[in-house]
């Protein structure tokens, strides 16, 4: 659980997002056309990532508790105060503290947030969280593309990679209301991720969209690798690190 000042918990969560994975997404076989009839259009892979039920976007009191009912949340109750709620986008440390309550406001601005997880078997670190995990990610904040939709470079607001151990993988990416959880850290994918998927549904643009949302599929999870991956659908409608914040590194 993580805590703001040493004495109360930050948020809580009534259960873990632990979507389960289904076999590849295989384009279907295309039967002939008749003499003289169009071909049937061609079939491509939904998007990936899991469509998770919106829990709101209300405002809440700095310091306050908030439960989410699935973590790590995609939506959900949010601070509203500079410097808490959106935070800086960056690299944040497994020390540093950088919470729900502060980044799902990032989330309804448009923005990515990656979480990594610092659970392991005793004795052991996990990957994110050594120094050479802690490079990989720094590395990776040097090449995130501008926003898929507004343009947006990183710094500012997005992107948010943070230490987050309330859920089922070592990683998992966030844009509002769609996560994808990642057995490893997958470049490709991730940054797939947020060109198909980001800045579509959060409800405070930052910037006129220029074409309308398509329609996306009805969700059939679909593994890429290591990494568990599912189309997503237009929506419908807590141990983190412990406090003693420092500021997050930022891709130059």
């Amino acid at each position: 659980m993580a805590y703001l000042g040493f004495t109360r918990p930050t948020y809580a969560c009534t259960s873990i997002f632990d979507p389960s994975p289904a076999p590849s997404w295989v384009a279907p076989s295309a039967a002939p056309a008749a003499s003289g009839a169009s071909p049937a259009p061609a079939m491509t892979a939904p998007p990936p990532g899991y469509v998770q039920p919106d829990m709101g976007h209300l405002h809440a009191r700095t310091g306050d508790t908030i439960t989410y009912r699935s973590c790590p949340p995609a939506s959900g109750k949010h601070y509203n105060e500079t410097g808490r709620g959106p935070i800086r986008g960056g690299l944040y440390g497994p020390g540093d503290q950088a919470v729900p309550p502060g980044w799902v406001h990032n989330l309804e601005h448009g923005a990515i947030v990656l979480l990594y997880s610092c659970k392991a078997p005793e004795g052991q670190l996990a990957p994110a969280c050594t120094d050479a995990g802690q490079q990989q990610l720094k590395d990776l904040l040097a090449r995130w593309p501008d926003s898929p939709v507004c343009k947006i470079p990183p710094g500012a607001v997005t992107p948010v990679i943070a230490r987050f151990d309330d859920m089922a993988t070592s990683y998992t990416a966030l844009v509002w209301d769609v996560a994808l959880p990642m057995a490893e850290l997958d470049e490709t994918l991730l940054f797939d991720f947020y060109a198909r998927n980001g800045e579509l549904y959060n409800n405070e643009k930052q910037c006129s969209e220029p074409t309308a949302v398509p329609p996306l599929a009805t969700p059939t999870p679909v593994p890429t690798g290591s990494a568990l991956a599912s189309p997503a659908v237009s929506p419908a409608a807590s141990g983190s690190p412990a406090a003693g914040s420092s500021a997050p590194t930022i891709a130059p």
